[in-house]
């Protein structure tokens, strides 16, 4: 078993490696450039969010899509990653995190387009799609689209659910505690309660938790921010500075390079936003749109919403408590810096992560779903939500690194093939874009009839 999970591990560490890294930096240089800078409709896209689309059709409305993929996208990534990206690779690191969003977006736009284009009817009425659609319908290589449903699957279960409540079990046993089988016990009735409902109920509850945690924890940030104001212009410099410089050792940090801030920056920020993995546009499919270009609009503000502004509010606190340079490790950075808030500072900080955890367990069963799906048919749908119950609460007592590290090469493995379509399908994306955006008809009825299944 150590054999073995010692080549887990170095393949993970080969896949997450540059290889990984210049693919997806690549393919959001390429589609933004391929796309005039989609970006600057950023403005537009988050009015489409919050506007109700009557003509459509689709299983929740678009903004339940976005909740829903923000529910697994802002997480601990947002808290833990920054501050590892930053213990890791200096203040500079925020500066890569914050430009891998920027180009993410077109990314983001891309696959949600494609994930539309190509979603299917189920014989019930309902929508499926993603990647695995696309690579079946768009690129007519259903062998790709099997791939990445397994990888899919197997990520939901590890990055997704196991990892996530041994996170939350994990703080509530240091911070009030609690036993790990009782923090266990109630997760798992939580996401039960939430998950068998389907993606109506989870949708729903993404609506109300995903705006209050996310808010709740900018608040925090801003608190923090306000009781060291004047320091903050000199905090961005650094941070700017930091990104292109080397950085001397200096308190408890080793000191880095330009590279390694690079690195770090851009690794954690891909993790966090997932653009280019493949995940949240399986949720953009059961949108209601009347084209796919509204719904890649509203899907691509979820990369905006969680690195350009969660992550750099993570990593401009971090820098300007000057935490950073106490030797400290990922989480326990973000942990000192939040304690800066007289008394409330841990609590407010326990509250934000667990918020953030649980609204990922509850995407990212999504996710895992219709994956399954696609594999096994409707049949494996109840299956699989029980059999994700379960491992929620075995996630809260066991120790996962194995899991993990299992779970982090299938999540990466996810990106090959979703990267591969993008590239492929760029053309797709184009005209479909030049169809409705460029064209100004986002609103005219969709030509675009989802398949049959």
């Amino acid at each position: 078993m150590q054999f073995i999970r010692e080549i887990i591990s170095k393949i993970d560490t080969l896949l997450w490696g540059w290889p990984l890294l210049i693919l997806l930096l690549g393919t959001h240089l390429f589609l933004t450039i391929k796309l005039r800078f989609i970006q600057r409709y950023i403005g537009k896209a988050i009015k489409l969010s919050v506007t109700k689309d009557d003509n459509s059709h689709g299983d929740v409305s678009q903004f339940s899509a976005l909740a829903t993929a923000l529910a697994s996208t802002i997480g601990t990534g947002n808290i833990v990653g920054v501050a590892t990206a930053i213990s890791l690779g200096g203040p500079g690191a925020v500066f890569w995190t914050w430009v891998t969003g920027i180009f993410g977006i077109a990314t983001k736009y891309s696959e949600a387009l494609l994930s539309v284009k190509y979603r299917v009817r189920t014989k019930d009425g309902t929508m499926a799609g993603g990647p695995m659609y696309v690579l079946e319908y768009g690129l007519k290589k259903k062998w790709l689209g099997i791939l990445f449903a397994i990888f899919t699957a197997v990520a939901a279960i590890g990055t997704g659910n196991m990892v996530q409540s041994n996170s939350i079990a994990g703080m509530a046993k240091e911070v009030l505690q609690v036993p790990t089988w009782v923090t266990g016990i109630v997760l798992a009735l939580l996401t039960a309660g939430v998950i068998l409902g389907g993606i109506k109920n989870i949708a729903r509850v993404a609506n109300v938790l995903v705006p209050f945690m996310a808010l709740f924890y900018i608040v925090g940030c801003i608190i923090i921010l306000m009781m060291n104001y004047r320091t903050i212009p000199a905090t961005i410099a650094t941070i700017f500075k930091f990104a292109f410089t080397k950085q001397a050792a200096v308190g408890g940090f080793a000191g880095s390079t330009m590279m390694v801030a690079m690195r770090f920056g851009v690794s954690r920020g891909l993790f966090s936003n997932e653009s280019g993995l493949g995940s949240a546009p399986i949720v953009s499919a059961a949108a209601q749109t009347r084209n796919p270009v509204r719904q890649a609009l509203v899907a691509s503000t979820g990369t905006f919403w969680d690195t350009v502004i969660v992550c750099a509010m993570t990593g401009i606190v971090l820098t300007n408590t000057g935490v950073w340079n106490k030797g400290l490790e990922g989480g326990q950075l973000t942990k000192v810096a939040f304690g800066t808030i007289p008394k409330f500072g841990t609590v407010f900080l326990t509250i934000a992560l667990t918020t953030f955890v649980f609204s990922t367990i509850l995407g990212w069963s999504y996710y895992g779903e219709k994956a399954v799906e696609y594999l096994m048919g409707r049949k494996g749908i109840i299956i699989y939500r029980i059999i994700w119950v379960v491992m929620v609460f075995f996630g809260a007592i066991f120790s996962l690194q194995f899991v993990w590290d299992i779970s982090d090469l299938a999540n990466g493995l996810m990106a090959i093939p979703n990267l591969i379509s993008l590239i492929a399908l760029n053309g797709v994306i184009v005209e479909e874009t030049r169809k409705y955006l460029w064209n100004n008809k986002l609103n005219i009825e969709s030509e675009d009839v989802p398949i049959s299944a």
